[in-house]
């Protein structure tokens, strides 16, 4: 089970050390938690989350890729991160799931403690402006598990998704980059 004080004093540690405002990023596989994890943290002071799913694209987000290329680290990196790591105000377009396209922009949030939530977040192009990563420790098999649970209690039907396209991306993402590895923090998150 998450210890979420745990998590919340480490990233805690984490902002008073770097003197500034941070990004924590949390990932793991897909149904491993990161979104309840993210959930959590963000219903303390200062601290806003940024939905992972902002930054998918759905057509690629839905097909076999080794680096899930469905998400949009480039425009994650560029709207959101960058800015805020330099201070600078801005405004990032978060997907619209109703409307199929990129929604109207946003403000970039203030808060001293961004958290973002997203599969394949620890790869080059985004890893390094992470301040704090969190990797949501479950094995693909049971985090496919809960995820296809979720899915079907949310009357989603992923099935043939699952297992034709998101385990095997997670799990070739996972040999490639070795997102647990790059990670500060592991979560037991089962």
């Amino acid at each position: 089970m998450v210890d979420t004080d745990t998590v919340l004093e480490f990233v805690e540690v984490a902002r008073a050390e770097a003197g500034r405002r941070i990004v924590v990023g949390v990932s793991g596989y897909c149904g491993a938690g990161k979104s309840t994890l993210a959930r959590s943290l963000a219903e303390h002071t200062d601290i806003v989350r940024l939905r992972g799913d902002d930054f998918l694209d759905p057509a690629r987000s839905h097909r076999r890729s080794s680096d899930w290329d469905g998400v949009e680290r480039v425009r994650l990196a560029d709207e959101v991160l960058r800015p805020f790591h330099e201070g600078r105000g801005g405004a990032f377009r978060p997907y619209d799931w109703n409307l199929g396209c990129l929604g109207d922009p946003r403000p970039l949030p203030t808060a001293e403690v961004i958290v973002v939530d997203l599969i394949g977040l620890f790869h080059p192009e985004t890893v390094n402006l992470l301040d704090v990563r969190i990797w949501m420790d479950l094995d693909l098999a049971t985090a496919a598990e809960r995820g296809k649970a979720r899915d079907d209690a949310l009357g989603r039907s992923h099935a043939r998704l699952w297992d034709e396209v998101w385990v095997p991306n997670d799990r070739d993402f996972a040999e490639r980059f070795r997102p647990r590895d790059q990670a500060h923090l592991i979560v037991d998150s089962r």
